[in-house]
């Protein structure tokens, strides 16, 4: 299955985009655009599976720096 993920970026400076995916997104789950990582707040069916297809919306937030990692730890 394939699929077709609209996402939304809320309160961030990305406008989201369309990504293809062989596993379905899910709430909680981290999604990167650029070199920014999003945390997944809610994933809607936009219509019924098609074929081997199927089409989602997601909404995400912008993660915290210290939530992905990309701090440097104390020296």
């Amino acid at each position: 299955m394939i699929y077709k993920v609209s996402y939304v970026i809320v309160g961030g400076k990305h406008k989201g985009g369309i990504k293809n995916q062989e596993s379905r997104p899910k709430v909680g789950d981290h999604v990167r655009f650029g070199r920014s990582t999003y945390e997944i707040t809610e994933v809607k069916e936009i219509m019924p599976p098609r074929d081997d297809f199927q089409f989602l919306h997601a909404t995400a937030k912008p993660l915290e720096k210290k939530q992905t990692g990309l701090l440097k730890a104390p020296e």
